[in-house]
């Protein structure tokens, strides 16, 4: 198994983030402090807890922790969206491509989550 970066999971989230701060960088400037800095913040934390987490096999329970943490962070952030949506900045069609991959992400944490023997490698 290759490092972190090479997983399909952690390349689905970092683009997400990255789709996330794009369509960010149009929310209104009395946004910058609330909304844009929440669903950049959420989202870019997908990534980065999977790593951490990836980092972490040795430790089946924290593994899972970190996996569950994610899967949060990648909840919080379609919450955010919807915000988004609900304000007028954007609308269902321009959040729709972040959804779906929020969703194949979210999917694969949670198989992680659920099954995590299957992501743990061997132990020594």
């Amino acid at each position: 198994m290759g490092g972190f970066k090479d997983m399909t999971v952690y390349k689905k989230a970092f683009e997400m983030a990255r789709m996330v701060f794009a369509l960010s960088k149009h929310f209104p400037s009395e946004e910058k402090f609330s909304l844009t800095d929440q669903v950049r913040r959420s989202s870019r934390s997908v990534s980065a807890q999977y790593a951490e987490g990836y980092r972490k096999k040795r430790y089946p329970a924290h593994f899972v922790s970190k996996m569950t943490d994610a899967d949060g962070e990648n909840a919080e952030t379609q919450v955010w969206l919807d915000h988004a949506v609900a304000c007028g900045y954007v609308t269902k069609n321009d959040i729709a491509p972040i959804l779906q991959l929020s969703e194949e992400v979210g999917r694969m944490l949670g198989d992680m989550i659920e099954n995590p023997e299957k992501y743990l490698g061997k132990r020594p």
